[in-house]
C-alpha cells in the first residue's frame, strides 16, 4: 500500500503495528533516517532499542547469509513488548528475500522497517511494498515539510501558541533548511519559548535560525541595496575566510535584485510582488523599501552591472582576483543607489 502526503505523515508518528513491513525511500539520507528513527520508535517505544526489541541489518550481510532476516522476524525478545528489524540500504536485488519475509509473517513476529535510496517507477522493491496487502510504502522527495507536519513538530517541541507571522517565518525557514537543521532549530525554538506563553514571533525566528553561508550572502547583498558601502570590504573578507567564491554571491545578488525588479513591475504593487518572492525572508519589509528606493530603471542598471560581473567571473581569459572584482561591482552598486 502506497502512502503519501499527510497520510504517509500520520502514519511515521501512529504506524499499524498489524502490517508486516515498511519501506521508506528517498534520495536525501537525511530524511529518510528521521522517519525511520520516528517510526521505530512509535513501534516499539522509547527504551525498545535498549531492552534489545531492536535488530539492524544491513542488506549486503544478507547476500552472506539470508537466514537472517527470518531468523530476526522471528525471534523472541529477551524482554517483553513489541519488536522491529531495521534493514538498511536495500536494493533490488534483496526483493525476493523480503518477499518471502512478508509471506511468512504473522501477527506477533517483529515489524519489518526498510530504507533505501531513490527508487524509480519500475523498480521492483518498490512494486513488491507498492502491492502487498499488509505492507506500505512511503516515499520521501525534496518537498518543503507541508503546514500539518510542520505544526506536529512544533507541538512535539512545546509549541502551541503561534502567531500568523511567527507560523510564516517558520514555515519559511522549512523551505531553506535540510530537514535536520530545521528539526533542531524548532527544539532551539521550543527551549527558549519554555515557559513563555506569548505568541511566536517573526523576530524571534530570526533570531535563533541557524547562521548559514546563505544567510551571510543575503547579509552582504542587503547592505548594498541599502547603499552601505562602508559594510561591504568587512563582510566579503569574512565570506572569503569562510570559502565562499565570488560566482555564488554574484547568483545570488542577481537573484535578489531580480527578485526587486519583479517586484517593482508587479500589477498588484511592490509589496504583493515581495510577498511572492518566497523563501525565509523575514525582511519583506526591507526589500519592499528597497525595491521602492531604487524604482525599476535603477534595478534594470544594476542587473546589468551584475550580469556583466558575471561574464567576467566566467571568462576564460579572466586573471584579477575574482573576490576583488566582486567587491569592486558591489560597491560600484551601493554607490549607484547612493545617487539615486
Amino acid at each position: 500500500m502506497k502512502l503519501s502526503g499527510s497520510d504517509a505523515v500520520r502514519y511515521f508518528a501512529r504506524p499499524d503495528p498489524a502490517r508486516a513491513g515498511l519501506l521508506i525511500f528517498g534520495a536525501d539520507p537525511m530524511r529518510v533516517a528521521l522517519r525511520r528513527q520516528e517510526v521505530i520508535r512509535a513501534l516499539i517505544g522509547p527504551e525498545g532499542e535498549a531492552e534489545m526489541r531492536l535488530t539492524r541489518l544491513q542488506a549486503s550481510d544478507l547476500r552472506r547469509d539470508p537466514a537472517l532476516l527470518p531468523d530476526a522476524i522471528k525471534a523472541q525478545a529477551f524482554f517483553p513488548g513489541p519488536r522491529a528489524v531495521f534493514l538498511e540500504d536495500a536494493t533490488d536485488t534483496t526483493t525476493a528475500l523480503l518477499k518471502d519475509a512478508l509471506a511468512d509473517w504473522q501477527l506477533g513476529d517483529a515489524a519489518l522497517v526498510v530504507t533505501a535510496g531513490n527508487q524509480t517507477g519500475k523498480s521492483a522493491l518498490k512494486k513488491l511494498f507498492d502491492d502487498h496487502r499488509n505492507a506500505v510504502c512511503i516515499g520521501l522527495y525534496d518537498d518543503p515539510p507541508g503546514r500539518e507536519e510542520i505544526e506536529a513538530l512544533l507541538a512535539a517541541a512545546g509549541l502551541r501558541n503561534l502567531g500568523r507571522d511567527g507560523m510564516a517565518a517558520v514555515q519559511g525557514l522549512a523551505r531553506e533548511l535540510d530537514p535536520g537543521d530545521f528539526r533542531q532549530t524548532v527544539e532551539k525554538i521550543g527551549l527558549y519559548k519554555w515557559g513563555d506563553t506569548t505568541a511566536l514571533t517573526a523576530d524571534e525566528v530570526a533570531a535563533l535560525a541557524p547562521v548559514t553561508i546563505e544567510a551571510e550572502v543575503d547579509d552582504i547583498i542587503a547592505a548594498v541595496a541599502d547603499g552601505q558601502t562602508d559594510a561591504i570590504g568587512p563582510l566579503i573578507q569574512r565570506l572569503a575566510g569562510q570559502g565562499t567564491n565570488a560566482v555564488t554571491i554574484c547568483i545570488g545578488a542577481l537573484r535578489y535584485f531580480r527578485g526587486l525588479h519583479k517586484a517593482t513591475c508587479d500589477p498588484a504593487g511592490i509589496s504583493a510582488g515581495i510577498a511572492k518572492t518566497g523563501g525565509y525572508r523575514p525582511r519583506h519589509d526591507a526589500m519592499a523599501r528597497q525595491a521602492g528606493a531604487w524604482g525599476t530603471r535603477g534595478l534594470e542598471q544594476a542587473l546589468a552591472v551584475l550580469v556583466e560581473t558575471d561574464l567576467t567571473l566566467r571568462s576564460a581569459g579572466q586573471r584579477a582576483p575574482a573576490m576583488a572584482l566582486m567587491e569592486r561591482a558591489l560597491i560600484r552598486l551601493a554607490m549607484l543607489k547612493g545617487r539615486r
